[in-house]
């Protein structure tokens, strides 16, 4: 589930990044803002908005379960869409930054040369920027795997179907089963301090 989460925040986070850097428009760092949000938001209330959003009688859920027969409630869907609101801002201001790096003289050069917009970013914004997009991926990843309020909210605690590394920690400790509690956490924070360090030296300058 964070494997497909982390590339959701990807895509999502990635044109979202590019068009805030290159967009010029009136409400553009409210936009931004907004991106930025479930970072600081309490997971709980992340949790609730996906209800009210994709609940059986939410504004769009409700129109999903009566038009295809489809309910995110408890499934490993509404899972991994939890986790992609909680991973989005880790993509989306890691690549706003790589983005907003590359020399804007570049992208001029290849636009003289009679590339278009996606041509330019496709064949020379995401390549320059691909290291500082590849880091924040990988904290995404951490994030998602982490992800504990949301997901539970949205798609409970089903083991084999909804079950995230974090629940599974959350249900040891409460059944007792402390050397499994401890496994889990062991495994969480050695993965976890991989990506941070793998990150780290993505993020360092090349020179």
């Amino acid at each position: 589930m964070a494997s497909l989460a982390t590339l959701g925040a990807l895509f999502l986070g990635v044109l979202a990044a590019w068009g805030l850097t290159r967009g010029r428009f009136p409400g553009r760092d409210l936009l931004d803002a907004l991106c930025t949000l479930p970072l600081v938001l309490p997971p709980t209330v992340l949790g609730y908005y996906l209800i009210v959003l994709v609940g059986r009688r939410g504004l769009l859920g409700a129109w999903l379960h009566e038009t295809f027969g489809v309910s995110l409630m408890f499934t490993w869907q509404g899972a991994v869409l939890a986790a992609v609101v909680v991973a989005f801002p880790l993509v989306f201001k890691s690549a706003r930054a790589a983005l907003e790096g590359v020399p804007r003289t570049v992208e001029n050069a290849a636009r003289t040369l009679g590339c278009g917009e996606w041509a330019v970013f496709v064949r020379v914004s995401l390549p320059l920027a691909a290291r500082g997009i590849l880091a924040g991926s990988m904290l995404a990843f951490a994030r998602a795997m982490g992800e504990f309020g949301a997901t539970l909210m949205i798609a409970g605690n089903l083991p084999g179907r909804t079950q995230t590394l974090s629940l599974a920690v959350y249900s040891a400790a409460q059944a007792g089963d402390d050397g499994l509690a401890n496994l889990l956490v062991l495994l969480i924070s050695v993965v976890c301090t991989v990506i941070l360090w793998t990150a780290g030296r993505l993020l360092k300058p090349k020179w």
